[in-house]
């Protein structure tokens, strides 16, 4: 058996290289963890004539690369089992560094019809009316509308691992063929789903993207995005991107970011546990209209959920409750735990009801586009006080069980 050293990746299992995988040692005060540096400016070389050189490794500026930035972009690779990985501000700032780098005008992508509502603007008005990119939504489920979306000048399929709000569930490895075999390249957003749940690359595709504001930093105090595959595609997103239209994280979100992510193995085995819990409370309540989350065995994609998730299927439960309007914001606004705010992945649990308008809730199941969608992202509390909370709020407005 090789001895373990948490200088080489390769005697470590992920969870130990959670702990110490881009972690430096101050030489100057000894101290075990990589201080935050934050200077804009490295002193350069003697000669500095390499210093844009496509992989010169010298820290010049941090908008291009930090101190900080360098060692969370070296954890981050290896826990996704890329090559490389490039930080960004936040994680749209890394989505759209993913596709700008991949799209030029006139080509066409294959866009999953439930996805970030932020990502879906991007190729609804952004991409289309600046760059002239083609864009076709599709049910990413539906493995035959995907193929039967691939035109000639395809050069991008996009998804999440599990669709934000309504938690359906891609096939990702399917998706890699069709992408491949149509010259196109997949680019898969991990965030609902970090490592160890889940590591795109290894099932075929080729960038994979995270927002590090939700389960990588999971405090609910710092934003950040990455990118992470083949160091070629990735070094483009940086030079691309990052160089010449910013995006940079900051020395001390990169340093909040590399503190959380020690502990992620840990919070998301309690996420998924609670999640769990929850869901299957919530599916057994006459009260609740329509539960979906992927550890369920009614869930449609249960199947290809099992198949791609390692320990858990997530931290995020979506249902809907019937009544009126004003019953569902009485549920809400009762809950004494549970905080309504957006963003998941934090240690406390949060939830947020809306009402979709009809052209993006058009892909949803029709509960969701009569009754809206309520997005519960669980925190660390104890499951017994979160159920006991949603069933005192759901009696609240609803009545007894």
């Amino acid at each position: 058996m090789t001895r373990p050293d948490k200088h080489d990746f390769d005697t470590l299992t992920g969870n130990s290289w959670s702990v110490h995988g881009g972690n430096h040692a101050d030489e100057t005060t000894g101290a075990i963890r990589t201080p935050i540096v934050m200077a804009n400016s490295y002193r350069l070389p003697e000669d500095p004539s390499d210093i844009d050189a496509p992989g010169y490794q010298g820290l010049v500026y941090t908008r291009e690369h930090g101190a900080n930035q360098r060692g969370l972009e070296e954890k981050l690779a290896k826990l996704d089992h890329g090559e490389a990985a490039a930080v960004f501000g936040t994680g749209m700032a890394a989505l759209h560094a993913a596709f700008f780098t991949i799209l030029n005008p006139g080509d066409h992508a294959i866009v999953s019809n439930v996805v970030y509502m932020r990502v879906a603007g991007l190729f609804t008005d952004v991409f289309p009316a600046k760059l002239g990119i083609e864009v076709d939504f599709v049910d990413i489920t539906d493995l035959d509308a995907v193929r039967a979306a691939v035109r000639p000048n395809t050069r991008l399929v996009h998804t999440e691992v599990i669709a934000n709000p309504d938690l359906r569930v891609a096939d990702v490895p399917a998706l890699a063929t069709i992408a491949h075999d149509a010259g196109a390249l997949l680019t898969i957003d991990s965030t609902f789903t970090p490592p160890p749940m889940m590591r795109p690359l290894d099932h075929g595709a080729d960038l994979v993207i995270h927002s590090l504001t939700k389960y990588y930093n999971g405090h609910g105090d710092a934003m950040g995005g990455v990118v992470i595959g083949k160091r070629d595609l990735v070094e483009q997103t940086r030079t691309g991107a990052m160089w010449h239209a910013g995006g940079a994280i900051s020395p001390f979100n990169a340093w909040l970011i590399m503190r959380g992510s020690t502990t992620l193995p840990l919070r998301l085995q309690r996420q998924c546990e609670n999640a769990q819990a929850i869901a299957e409370f919530l599916e057994s309540d006459s009260r609740v209209v329509h539960v979906s989350y992927p550890g369920l065995p009614s869930h449609d994609q249960h199947d290809a959920a099992v198949a791609q998730l390692l320990g858990g299927f997530g931290g995020v439960v979506a249902f809907a409750i019937g009544g009126a309007h004003g019953d569902r914001l009485r549920f809400v606004n009762d809950l004494r735990v549970i905080t309504s705010a957006v963003s998941l992945g934090h240690d406390e649990t949060l939830i947020a009801y809306e009402e979709y308008p009809e052209g993006p809730a058009a892909a949803f199941a029709q509960p969701f586009r009569e009754h809206g969608l309520v997005r519960l992202a669980i925190g660390l509390e104890s499951n017994d006080d979160l159920i006991a909370d949603l069933d005192a709020a759901l009696t609240t407005a609803y009545g007894p069980r």
